[in-house]
């Protein structure tokens, strides 16, 4: 029960380095409560990276995305976080998904999906409503191409309709987000240990 996990966790924010951003401290903050559980991890803020148009594993010149898949595939849990823009999840998460739908075409010397018993946790962070719709979309996502998501493992803030707060800009974290963070990384743990220690049969 006690092997060692990793995770690693993608912020699709639009705000290229050094900017500020709230996907990037809500993704912090639950790779912190993933540490309680022994879990090790970082951040890649998708956005500081090359990541071309399409969905081949590596689209060839300039595309930074096969060092990324490898992060990705080499993690045992997935946190991937996103803001909210116009009900939506970003381009950039979009574009991520994009790039995991390769997935679905690789298999391990078992015949399985390579993501197969790997654990996906969906974060969302916005000033408008969708954060329900667009985890919908992010599990969907990420289950069709193997991961399993845990239960109650998406965590989310939703800021007041047409202000201009940002979860950044609040003074402290809101009693409901750090309780959504602490079940999900709980949760997210607990089933990736077990998956390591019972694996998912071959096809």
């Amino acid at each position: 029960m006690n092997a060692p996990l990793t995770a690693v966790a993608i912020s699709c924010t639009l705000k290229p380095s050094p900017a500020e951003s709230s996907s990037d401290l809500l993704a912090s903050q639950i790779l912190a409560a993933l540490a309680d559980h022994g879990v090790t991890g970082d951040v890649i803020r998708a956005v500081d990276h090359v990541i071309s148009p399409g969905v081949e594993k590596d689209m060839g010149d300039g595309d930074e995305w096969p060092a990324l898949r490898r992060r990705v595939l080499d993690a045992d849990i997935l946190v991937f976080v996103t803001p909210t823009w116009m009900g939506q999840q970003s381009s950039v998460a979009q574009r991520v998904l994009e790039r995991l739908d390769a997935e679905l075409s690789e298999t391990d010397a078992r015949g399985r999906l390579t993501l197969l018993d790997k654990i996906a946790i969906a974060g969302v962070v916005g000033n408008e409503d969708g954060a329900h719709h667009i985890s919908a979309i992010l599990f969907q996502s990420l289950n069709d191409v193997g991961y399993t998501i845990p239960s109650q493992a998406s965590v989310y803030w939703n800021g007041e309709a047409m202000h201009t707060t940002d979860y950044k800009d609040l003074d402290e974290t809101p009693e409901k987000v750090a309780s959504a963070t602490a079940t999900a990384a709980r949760n997210a743990a607990h089933l990736a240990r077990v998956l390591r220690e019972r694996d998912y049969p071959a096809s």
